[in-house]
């Protein structure tokens, strides 16, 4: 029996918005693998590193070409039986790194049952029948755009933004405003109801107006932004300076003239990650990515639903009636992370102040640990799991070991980790960081920390 702890060859995708030749973390990281044979070109765009078992793009073994789904689905033993029987023999997540130029497009992805119904309907489009939340842990600083704003900024912008009242038109935005007056933070279930009920229509609203119009709006718009940056801020405690969202008005423009997005941005709140920070997105949640260096892992899905900031294909009608119209402060949109408790650290990495933070949505899918081992000597042993890993380096160097099977770590260097198997990482440099998603069904991961307002 093979010692589970392969490490693989992962591909790179190439798309408009990735961060073009060697500043793409997904690049270089995917061209730490010589087996790629990957020469990066200094102005190409390499925007996604992706490690699993996906069929769009899976990882292979380095060694035998093999690729992890292969593997897994002849060895039920590297996911746990559990696993491969729930999962149907494959990874239940897909692992990626992102490198973001420019924003992605304003997206949501559907849970399970739309998810099936609209792969059924267009496969070309929706390419898996699987849901598709998904979690995003900053590498670099991050910004993006992530759930509606509470309703108060909303209501507030309607009526100090003139090109967006003017667009949504005065007795849309007339009837939202007093539709939610008085209950924007009602915790009644009747209100929120209401509340969710006025947001859906506003905002349907504004995705349906034709583009010619939009263009039109959006050059008053940019005008607003670069002379009247006072009429951006939002009020009741602002979570972004006008100035803020003035320069992101510009930006964005700069990137898609005229389109639909910029009037989205009044909408949604706008959220920046530092190192180590992260957010999580359920399914049918809205949002958009617009730069950074990210960690990201989902279910195993490639299926988004597209309404701005794109050139691809764009689904308004089902963006608008699938999102849930949830409403929260950036504060809640980002998560919590905790120590992982199931986990061993030498006297080096104590002293060094090293550490194993664990990323725990509140989904079974998946979990994510950060391990930092500040100082070379410093060491890491994690009890084995009731599931599959994989392990991604993101800076210095290491070893990772598996019984009696020990590799090199660099950065970019990736490995997949069977079940009930205990794997030790080592630093032999300072700064030694490496990303562990995992999935296991009961037990350890089910009984930590998570999401809610910091």
């Amino acid at each position: 029996m093979q010692v589970p702890l392969i490490r693989l060859q992962c591909g790179v995708n190439s798309y408009d918005w990735g961060k073009v030749g060697h500043s793409s973390a997904a690049a270089k990281y995917a061209a730490a693998t010589p087996s790629n044979k990957l020469s990066i070109e200094q102005e190409k765009p390499y925007a996604e590193l992706w490690m699993g078992t996906h069929p769009s793009l899976p990882s292979k073994d380095v060694e035998t070409q093999r690729t992890l789904l292969d593997l897994v689905k002849d060895n039920q033993a590297l996911m746990s039986t559990e696993i491969s029987k729930k999962y149907g023999e494959k990874l239940p997540f897909l692992f990626k790194v992102l490198s973001i130029r420019k924003a992605l497009s304003i997206q949501a992805h559907p849970n399970k049952k739309l998810a099936e119904e609209l792969h059924a309907r267009d496969p070309k489009n929706y390419p898996d029948d699987n849901h598709k939340p998904e979690m995003t842990i900053a590498v670099t600083p991050f910004d993006g755009l992530c759930g509606f704003r509470p309703l108060k900024e909303i209501s507030h912008f309607l009526s100090t933004v003139p090109s967006l009242r003017k667009l949504i038109g005065d007795s849309t935005a007339k009837e939202f405003q007093e539709a939610v007056k008085g209950k924007e933070t009602s915790d009644s279930e009747n209100d929120m109801a209401s509340n969710k009920k006025a947001l859906q229509t506003t905002f349907s609203a504004l995705m349906k107006i034709d583009k010619e119009t939009i263009a039109s709006a959006a050059k008053d718009l940019v005008a607003s932004a670069e002379k009247e940056e006072d009429s951006f801020a939002g009020n009741g405690g602002p979570s972004n300076t006008g100035k803020e969202l003035a320069d992101l008005v510009i930006r964005c423009n700069s990137q898609f003239e005229g389109d639909i997005g910029l009037f989205v941005l009044f909408f949604l709140n706008y959220v920046k990650l530092e190192i180590g920070e992260a957010m999580f997105l359920k399914a049918d949640d809205i949002h958009a990515y617009l730069s950074g260096d990210i960690i990201e892992c989902m279910a195993s899905s490639d299926n988004v639903v597209r309404a701005g900031f794109t050139p691809k294909f764009q689904d308004i009608s089902t963006l608008t009636t699938m999102l849930t119209y949830s409403y929260a402060p950036i504060s809640e949109q980002k998560m919590n992370p905790v120590d992982y408790p199931y986990v061993t650290l030498n006297s080096t990495a104590y002293s060094s102040s090293s550490s194993a933070i664990l990323y725990d949505p509140p989904i079974e899918e998946f979990s994510v640990v950060r391990t930092e081992l500040k100082k070379k000597d410093a060491k890491a042993t994690f009890e084995a799991i009731q599931g599959p890993s994989i392990l991604i380096c993101t800076n210095g160097e290491g070893t990772i070991s598996v019984g009696p099977k020990k590799e090199e770590m660099k950065a970019g260097f990736v490995f997949f980790v069977g079940a009930t198997a205990e794997c030790i990482l080592e630093s032999t440099a300072d700064n030694f960081t490496t990303f562990k998603a995992f999935c296991e069904l009961s037990g350890k991961e089910s009984a930590n920390g998570t999401i809610g307002s910091e």
